[in-house]
């Protein structure tokens, strides 16, 4: 069964429990530009010692999808950018300049 949220989930069964499972975009995933923009958010994340799990807390997104963001799997939302550069201390603006943007 698949869900839409911000992001397509799918519902998986797993010994009983389920859990939910960002999902690539079929369209987007391994773009360039998103690649880019993946590899510059974890750089910055790394800097500050955040733990993929502390960050994707502190920016209210689920820890696998900000694995997916920083991976460039997902054309995420305007709204997303501004909570990871704000989280990041940076202008959007200037984290999409920092990734060749």
């Amino acid at each position: 069964m698949v869900f839409w949220v911000s992001s397509p989930v799918v519902s998986t069964s797993s010994m009983g429990k389920y859990m939910n499972v960002a999902k690539p975009s079929p369209t987007h995933a391994g773009n360039p530009e998103l690649v880019s923009l993946g590899l510059r958010i974890r750089q910055l994340r790394q800097n500050f010692g955040f733990s993929q799990e502390a960050f994707a807390d502190e920016i209210g997104i689920d820890r696998s999808y900000v694995g997916g963001i920083e991976r460039g799997e997902h054309n995420f939302s305007m709204i997303n950018l501004l909570k990871i550069a704000s989280a990041l201390k940076i202008p959007a603006s200037k984290l999409l300049e920092e990734a060749k943007l």
